[in-house]
């Protein structure tokens, strides 16, 4: 700090480079140089005055000590002898206190040294502050990293989230059949943000909802505006998604607006899931009405609710639509029961299953 012009200069610099505030600076470095001050002259806080003030160009450093009787003298580092003030200034008296102005220079080696270290942790801490923040904001939305590593026996994989730091995508929120390699650019979805001693950590995803739900946001104006809403999603990753809409305007159709012209908009969304089939189907307050559209591509003869405290319901469907209502090893009328939050009892009109075909279990809802 070898001039006052120099130290704003190199503080504007640090503030554009860094991205960080002036103020939280300023602040930083203030209690840098407080500590410096105490370590030096064996005195606490309250004998510190520090100030600095980029816009008139003030950077003051004092120490303020107590003036006592010569006869009460009883610590030189925090207090000062009413004859030694009054050599200072003559107005100075018992009970006042008195303030000695200090160069920077007079901080030694070991005091400047001390100001830096907790300069380099202010700015530092600063980062990480503003890295959290930024994290922070991408909860529940989808963020774009590179694959740094693979750990093949853990199943694991390390992706550079940039700015957002490191995340680790476990095994679990991979989807089946998906393969990754190091350099490769991902889409992930971030579900949640803890914080800890250790810092955040990032919980990612390619297999939660979530994912589709907002690639859908992404793609279709309709939904971004909140024209049209996603209802209820309910995903197999991988496999097949079931997305239930609703739109406020009843000129706007909801899945015709997801569908998108010539099926351009769910294309894109399945392109970025590599192939997941998507059903979309309309949302109703109905349940059985709902129900009914969450069954497709199957249709259905009629929905009935039964009594009781589970949400339960048997469905009739046309006999030749039974294996199309159940889909492929139960994935349809699993899907459906998430969808809408019911067990579903999915039954042949004829009452009859044939050889083939046996009667589904009762898919819970989750």
């Amino acid at each position: 700090m070898a001039g006052n012009n120099e130290f704003f200069e190199a503080l504007s610099m640090l503030e554009h480079e860094r991205g960080l505030t002036a103020s939280y600076l300023l602040e930083k470095i203030q209690a840098a140089i407080v500590i410096a001050v105490k370590k030096n002259y064996e005195v606490e806080d309250d004998n510190v005055l520090v100030e600095i003030d980029p816009a008139t160009g003030k950077f003051n450093v004092a120490l303020v000590q107590d003036i006592v009787p010569d006869d009460e003298l009883e610590d030189d580092h925090t207090q000062v002898a009413e004859s030694v003030a009054q050599n200072v200034r003559k107005t100075y008296k018992a009970g006042m206190r008195m303030v000695t102005p200090l160069k920077t220079k007079e901080f030694g080696r070991i005091a400047a040294q001390t100001a830096k270290h907790v300069i380099r942790q202010g700015i530092r801490e600063a980062e990480r502050g503003q890295q959290l923040s930024e994290i922070q904001s991408k909860s529940h939305d989808i963020i774009q990293g590179t694959v740094t590593r693979i750990d093949h026996d853990k199943n694991i994989v390390f992706i550079d989230l940039g700015k957002g730091g490191e995340a680790i995508l476990p095994a679990n929120e991979q989807v089946p059949g998906e393969k990754y390699e190091e350099g490769q650019i991902l889409q992930v979805y971030v579900v949640d943000v803890l914080t800890g001693e250790r810092g955040a950590r990032i919980m990612i995803s390619r297999t939660h909802p979530g994912l589709v739900k907002r690639l859908f946001e992404l793609e279709v104006p309709e939904i971004f505006d909140g024209t049209v809403e996603i209802k209820a999603i309910s995903r197999e990753a991988g496999a097949r998604t079931k997305m239930a809409v609703w739109s406020k305007d009843p000129n706007v159709n909801p899945m015709s607006a997801c569908i998108g012209p010539h099926g351009d908009r769910v294309a894109a969304v399945v392109d970025k899931l590599n192939g997941e089939k998507i059903d979309i189907v309309k949302w109703s307050e109905d349940p059985a009405e709902f129900i009914s559209a969450a069954l497709s591509p199957a249709k259905v003869v009629k929905v009935e609710l039964l009594p009781g405290e589970t949400r339960s319901c048997r469905v009739t469907v046309p006999d030749q639509q039974l294996s199309l209502a159940i889909g492929n090893k139960g994935q349809n009328a699993r899907l459906c029961a998430r969808l809408t939050g019911y067990n579903i009892d999915i039954r042949p009109e004829s009452g009859y299953y044939g050889e083939e075909q046996t009667q589904p279990e009762e898919q819970p809802a989750e």
